[in-house]
């Protein structure tokens, strides 16, 4: 498959009139008619057309002939196509995710140490003061505030 055929499948693909009609016709063969449908209210016979046309040059569909009635349906082997060349970038995606998530559990976890070290060291730095004032007035001493 070469890029150009790639980037039309995406194109074709990029438009949710395109993938509802691709969604209809993943349930089996349809006309012209059929497809077009639930969009008449929202657009023009041409403009339905020409979505149909797009996804027939991107190859995702192909539309038959039988005597007034244009049967079209799914070709299967685009969308192979298109999901292997997805299957590269997933496995790419996926150990990236992978190793995005262990350096996070690590930066979480070095946060949560030092966040308790400091906690720590304001609990003795409390206890000090604590054991300064109770010798300061042993000793008969005014603490200056």
């Amino acid at each position: 498959m070469t890029q150009d055929m790639l980037s039309l499948r995406f194109s074709a693909l990029g438009d949710p009139t395109r993938r509802a009609m691709l969604v209809r016709l993943s349930k089996g063969e349809a006309s012209v008619s059929e497809l077009a449908k639930p969009f008449m209210r929202k657009m023009s016979a041409p403009a339905i057309t020409k979505h149909l046309q797009v996804l027939e040059r991107a190859g995702l569909i192909s539309k038959g002939r039988e005597a007034q009635w244009r049967p079209c349906k799914l070709n299967g082997e685009s969308f192979k196509e298109v999901s292997q060349w997805l299957e590269l970038y997933k496995k790419f995606w996926d150990e990236s995710l992978d190793r995005l998530d262990v350096y996070l559990k690590t930066l979480t976890a070095a946060a949560a140490a030092a966040a308790a070290k400091k906690k720590d060291q304001k609990k003795d730095q409390k206890n000090k003061k604590k054991k300064t004032r109770t010798k300061d007035k042993k000793n008969g001493k005014k603490r200056k505030r």
